[in-house]
């Protein structure tokens, strides 16, 4: 008998609301638009190249192409040349009749349609330069000039180029397991990067005659042919940079005598290129782990500006598997050198720099790239190769295996603003970077430009704050940390509150993408720091990045290994932060719509007394319940009168009484106020709900509700809260984790905003 009271109130309630949907029409059907859906009409289907997990499948392949090549820099006519001999191996299941060949730059060839996809107007107003460039100028003969193409036995083969690519015919069908070695002999007019752009070129120094050349995507390069699409078959048009195989290269360079040259791989003929100094200094470097050493110094540099040398020497370089090759040369060059220890093995942190990068490069290049070697290492895999190179590029940052170029100039007397020398700093760190996504960790760059620029960029940020951390001198004296400009949450929020006719989804190729550097690196960038600091926690994420690094290193990973391998390690069902987060251009806006505090009362309030009158329920037969007060309701003035509220609630003492004992009673709370809490979410992505509830003695608590909290309901949700101190402030993201564009509706009580006006003000006064 004790409990039927109970069930009859049930019952009671559970009619009432039975009675009230009866008067609702119903509702015509609809598709599953639930943004906890799982992701399998977007993912691509398992298979034996790539498992459920993320994994590599049991009969995941991929093809190598080892390369040696002979090259000539003629540094009098700015123009580079070479022989190279291919040996291509097919293991995958599939008989190829013909390679596919890129050929980068005939991007910049005369008849190159790049500049025809742009649209145009005429500017109000050009620097004379650019107006030159633009409107007068010739076009440049630039791009391959493909000389031969043969076989190994000097036979010609048929070939077709098609823009920046060319499909050389095979005498027969390559079947698995075949290796197949041609030959191309070519050449170009380098570009001068500063002027005509490009990434890579040399770049010209008036006062002294001189050229510093970054030299990349410079000879004919095998495309990658894969499981997930075949043939890469996406044209070169200057954005999306490039997916190649792996391979071992033997690279003979010959550049004239009196420059410094580094490049990919290892250095086979040191003694023969490096005076006997040079080698004295290279040794000394070797073991110095906190300072670089100086291998050509800049009064050495300066001493042989002018005599350009007639003669030549030739640099042999040797690299094994790896995806692409690049090198730097000059007598303009400064060369300095330390080691970095990466677990037990050590990597040599090298710089190269004219005199013009200077006192700034000398000072923080070769630090900043021991730095993030170390950082992303321990977040990735240790660093396999034994040297990564900056060279200092007056407008470039762009990255290869070992060697990458980068900007940060002073003025001509030295100085150098916090803009320059933190521009430096973060895109040597960013380029450096990059040796492991996309260079190890090997993405389709033409495909997904945010599977190497996201993750890289997200990287960056770990890393810059260690550097920061590592090097506190390296700060200005009003920065406490490295003063990022992409990774946290907030530096997002003008992009995504922007206007959406001008953004794009994460997963958007990136020659079709708008506003570049947001889609690609800044948005990504943040998703990952929020997935990490906010939603799965930095162990967990560290665990689950950690295994996709390793599982994809010198392997051609896609999106959906990443997005399966962060599920598979960590146990974290995350379709619907993928969805939102990379598939849509939806943003972040929660709010605080409503708070109403209860308090307890033995009364019947008029909820249960409405619902009791309707179905003709006596009250009487009720027994004795515990019910919640509006504060303010007529209910709530009832009990004040009647002396029915917490601290004289019958029932519940009694309740309470009958059923702990003393010891028992001791660990019970006693909580006096309940709050309901009403959240909204004008924007549409899934987040959860970090709140800060603040207290009537000054203590505060922070509690995260999973973003699962939404699955019901996409609009608004409610959460009762019971306290036994009395709640006065409510702030939702007070630390401004999640990005969200929108805080003015996050406080309750509701924070008036400073005007535009009030913030110009106070921007003046400080």
């Amino acid at each position: 008998m004790r409990n039927i009271a109970c069930v009859c109130l049930v019952l009671i309630i559970a009619a009432f609301s039975v009675h009230a949907q009866e008067k609702e029409q119903v509702k015509t059907g609809h598709t599953n638009t639930n943004k906890f859906r799982q992701l399998y009409d977007e993912f691509s289907t398992p298979n034996m190249y790539r498992a459920a997990s993320g994994a590599p499948g049991v009969a995941y392949y991929q093809q190598q192409a080892d390369y040696k090549m002979d090259i000539v820099l003629d540094d009098e006519k700015a123009k580079i040349s070479g022989f190279e001999t291919i040996t291509y191996t097919n293991n995958s299941p599939d008989q190829l009749t013909y390679l596919w060949v890129q050929l980068d730059q005939n991007q910049r060839a005369k008849d190159s349609k790049s500049p025809l996809i742009e649209s145009e107007s005429i500017p109000p107003y050009a620097e004379p330069s650019s107006f030159v460039q633009n409107y007068m100028n010739k076009p440049l003969e630039r791009g391959f000039t493909i000389e031969e193409v043969t076989d190994t036995n000097k036979k010609p083969l048929p070939y077709t180029i098609h823009r920046t690519m060319m499909r050389v015919e095979l005498p027969k069908p390559l079947k698995h397991g075949e290796k197949f070695s041609f030959s191309i002999k070519w050449w170009y007019n380098v570009n001068d990067h500063v002027v005509e752009g490009g990434r890579s070129g040399y770049e010209y120094f008036p006062k002294d005659g001189n050229r510093a050349y970054v030299i990349a995507q410079f000879y004919p390069r095998m495309a990658v042919y894969s499981d997930v699409e075949g043939w890469q078959n996406s044209q070169f048009w200057g954005r999306d940079e490039f997916a190649l195989p792996f391979g071992d290269y033997e690279v003979n360079i010959t550049v004239p005598a009196d420059h410094i040259l580094e490049g990919t791989g290892q250095l086979t003929n040191r003694k023969e290129v490096y005076s006997k100094e040079m080698m004295q200094r290279y040794e000394e470097a070797k073991t110095s782990y906190d300072k670089p050493v100086i291998i050509v110094s800049q009064d050495e540099v300066i001493a042989k500006e002018g005599l350009f040398s007639q003669e030549t020497k030739t640099w042999k370089l040797k690299a094994v598997n790896v995806r692409d090759f690049g090198f730097a040369t000059s007598r303009k060059f400064i060369l300095d050198m330390m080691a970095v220890k990466i677990s037990e093995k050590d990597v040599m942190a090298v710089s190269l720099y004219p005199k013009e990068g200077n006192p700034l490069w000398e000072a923080w290049s070769t630090k900043a790239v021991a730095s993030t070697l170390e950082s992303y290492s321990r977040m990735t895999f240790d660093y396999p190769y034994h040297k990564a190179i900056s060279v200092h590029a007056k407008q470039q940052g762009m990255e290869y295996p070992m060697i990458c170029w980068n900007y940060g100039r002073p003025k001509e007397d030295g100085t150098y603003s916090d803009r320059v020398k933190y521009g430096m700093m973060g895109v040597i760190i960013h380029e450096v970077g990059h040796n492991f996504f996309p260079m190890i960790v090997n993405s389709d760059e033409r495909q997904w430009t945010w599977m190497d620029e996201g993750l890289n960029t997200f990287l960056q940020y770990i890393a810059e704050q260690d550097f920061g951390q590592k090097y506190p001198e390296a700060l200005s004296p009003q920065d406490k940390h490295f003063p990022s400009d992409r990774g946290p949450a907030k530096l997002i929020v003008p992009y995504m509150s922007g206007n959406q006719d001008y953004i794009a989804p994460i997963m958007t190729k990136g020659l079709n993408t708008y506003q570049f550097g947001n889609n690609a690196y800044g948005k990504p960038a943040t998703a990952l720091n929020i997935l990490r600091e906010t939603v799965m926690g930095k162990e967990l994420f560290d665990y689950a990045f950690k295994e996709y690094a390793n599982r994809w290193k010198f392997k051609h990973p896609t999106p959906e290994d990443f997005f399966r391998t962060m599920e598979d390690a960590s146990a974290f069902d995350l379709d619907w932060f993928w969805r939102g987060w990379f598939y849509t251009t939806d943003w972040v806006d929660i709010g605080i719509k409503d708070v109403k505090r209860y308090f307890v009362s033995s009364s019947p309030n008029k909820f249960v007394r409405n619902v009791a009158e309707k179905q003709g329920f006596p009250l009487k037969n009720l027994k004795p319940l515990v019910y919640l007060v509006e504060e303010g309701s007529e209910d709530y003035e009832e009990s004040l009168r009647d002396g029915t509220l917490l601290e004289n609630s019958i029932p519940l003492k009694q309740y309470v009484m009958d059923n702990f004992s003393p010891e028992e009673r001791k660990n019970l709370k006693t909580p006096k106020y309940f709050y309901n809490i009403t959240f909204e979410k004008p924007g549409g992505l899934v987040m959860p709900i970090i709140v800060k509830y603040t207290y009537a003695d000054g203590t505060s608590k922070t509690e995260t509700y999973p973003a699962q909290i939404w699955r019901f309901n996409d609009s608004e949700v409610t959460k009762a809260v019971a306290s036994e101190k009395e709640i006065v402030s409510i702030i939702i993201d007070p630390n401004e984790e999640t990005a969200d564009i929108d805080t003015s509706n996050n406080s309750w009580p509701k924070q008036e905003q400073p005007s535009d006006f009030e913030q110009f003000k106070s921007t003046l006064k400080s």
